[in-house]
């Protein structure tokens, strides 16, 4: 057996250990803007000073929930709105019991979003037309996705200085700990 011959299954098994950790870890998504921040604070930002917040990047989403570019883990629903998160309190059942009630935020935020990215978790769940007709109605374009491209699409638009919300569901179903009813 010549040499060759014994060294491509080795450099085989070599490169099975260099690329099978790789694949298991989640895709991170693209986010090349990073607002830098002074070193004497820590990288803490007061939301209540009235400048302007950092924005939101989606770094990674996996079964555990949707990762920010700063570490933070979202295990459950969230909204991205004007550089801010917010928990969002829905039923785990897609569309099974949700309101109007669930989207009033974008009634009341000034200015509103332009679109708003609707991530369904998995797979793409089609939104009611009750729902869709009372966003529009709000002056709000919807587009629907699942969760992984809402987060994508949203990293671009935002960092093209879009005016974006996203609204996401995670991939596996699950409310929020200490959540009341939705």
């Amino acid at each position: 057996m010549s040499t060759l011959a014994l060294l491509r299954p080795a450099a085989r098994a070599a490169l099975r250990q260099t690329v099978r950790p790789s694949l298991l870890c989640a895709r991170s998504f693209h986010a090349s803007r990073a607002k830098r921040f002074p070193q004497n604070d820590g990288g803490l930002s007061n939301i209540l000073s009235g400048g302007d917040a950092p924005s939101v990047q989606v770094k990674t989403i996996t079964p555990n929930g949707i990762q920010l570019a700063d570490g933070l883990v979202l295990p459950s629903a969230c909204i991205f709105l004007d550089g801010k998160v917010f928990l969002w309190n829905v039923p785990e059942k897609a569309w099974d019991g949700w309101k109007p009630e669930h989207f009033e935020i974008f009634e009341t935020v000034v200015p509103k979003p332009e679109i708003l990215l609707l991530g369904t978790g998995e797979r793409v769940e089609m939104v009611p037309s009750t729902l869709r007709q009372y966003l529009n109605k709000a002056g709000i374009q919807v587009d629907v996705m699942n969760t992984r491209n809402a987060c994508s699409t949203y990293n671009l638009l935002e960092e093209e200085g879009r005016r974006v919300a996203a609204a996401l569901l995670p991939l596996t179903p699950r409310r929020w700990q200490d959540a009341p009813p939705a």
